[in-house]
């Protein structure tokens, strides 16, 4: 081989070791996909890391084109994902593995769990003299139809030793919940905790005359909320769903670190919010049900077969499931970050 070769092998080499090194085109360099987002309730506090990875632009960075609307509660929003009305969302993942159970063919997974510890409660005025949860027996409960918690009652009640049709419930829309229990129309009421337990402070009910039963005070091993998308996203849109954590993801540290620009963001979206108060129910979520020790351990967004396994067996119980999902139909790690990118920081 003449000496004249050897430059010219160098250089391929160079050439081949530096194509070699670099970096896959991300989505956000190639094309863009777009895509419809549904939450489970109102925007609010709780809903800052969603809003917030928006307002930054973190999903246009991963190449996702993402509307965001408002939601109507978990069962809501489960089926409308299911329809394909959204191309993934937010809500209760219970109320997803009961819908999954009961639509065969239709179902979701989860890929992401926000809510580590569910913030499903009961709760009740000092008043009413329900000092524990044998006391609801015979009481007038006020929910939605939609409400995950109201949804779950039965998970909770032969957790406590009651029959699930021990009590009366009264339907009522959202806005009407805990004006219900003020006033009197209704013995106690379900909903996520840091939703009620504000909204009642909000409307001037102190807050040692606030009773209150958590679900998870009660030995259930539920988790709460959670992302979620149809199975068929997963294999058509990989790259775009790996996207979506990632910049979810960035958007949970974001509302840690800087709780108030969290609240900023959101009042973008609805100047009408009372930032005092949206603040104080993100800080009480994320205290709450966010960054638990499971989370510090674990890293965020991700579960314990074994733990999800004994929530689907209780959900599958109480609700008479004609199935009984492995834990691994219903949620899918696969799409989240390495476990170093998920440790959360700590709230100042």
């Amino acid at each position: 081989m003449g000496r004249r070769w050897i430059p010219l092998m160098l250089a391929v080499a160079i050439v081949l070791q530096v194509a070699t090194l670099a970096p896959a085109p991300s989505l956000a360099q190639g094309r863009t996909v777009t895509w419809k987002f549904t939450l489970d309730f109102l925007i609010q506090g709780p809903q800052a890391p969603f809003v917030i990875a928006l307002e930054k632009g973190y999903y246009a960075k991963e190449g996702i084109n993402l509307t965001m609307d408002r939601g109507f509660g978990s069962a809501d929003a489960v089926t409308k994902i299911a329809s394909g009305a959204y191309d993934l969302g937010y809500a209760d993942v219970n109320s997803m593995i009961e819908f999954n159970a009961r639509n065969p063919g239709k179902e979701l997974v989860a890929i992401a769990i926000l809510l580590n510890s569910p913030p499903f409660a009961i709760l009740t005025l000092r008043r009413e003299n329900i000092r524990s949860p044998q006391d609801l027996v015979g009481k007038k409960l006020g929910a939605p139809v939609g409400d995950a918690p109201r949804r779950l009652f039965p998970v909770f009640a032969r957790a406590v030793g009651i029959h699930p049709d021990s009590v009366e419930w009264v339907s009522m829309d959202v806005p009407l919940r805990e004006p219900s229990l003020i006033r009197g129309t209704v013995n106690a009421i379900t909903g996520f905790y840091f939703t009620a337990f504000i909204n009642l402070k909000a409307a001037g009910v102190r807050p040692d005359d606030i009773v209150a039963f958590l679900y998870s005070d009660y030995g259930l091993p539920l988790y709460g909320n959670a992302v979620m998308v149809p199975k068929t996203l997963l294999d058509r849109e990989p790259a775009a769903v790996r996207g979506f954590l990632k910049a979810f993801i960035e958007g949970v540290k974001d509302s840690i670190n800087d709780p108030s620009g969290a609240i900023a963001a959101i009042k973008k979206r609805d100047p009408l919010i009372n930032e005092s108060v949206e603040l104080e129910r993100l800080l009480l979520a994320l205290r709450s049900n966010v960054l638990t020790r499971e989370v510090a351990a674990d890293g965020f967004g991700g579960v314990r077969a074994e733990r999800l396994a004994r929530a689907i067996d209780a959900v599958a119980e109480s609700f008479g499931l004609p199935t009984r999902p492995k834990w691994y139909e219903v949620f899918n790690g696969k799409f989240l970050p390495p476990k170093k990118d998920r440790m959360l920081p700590a709230l100042r």
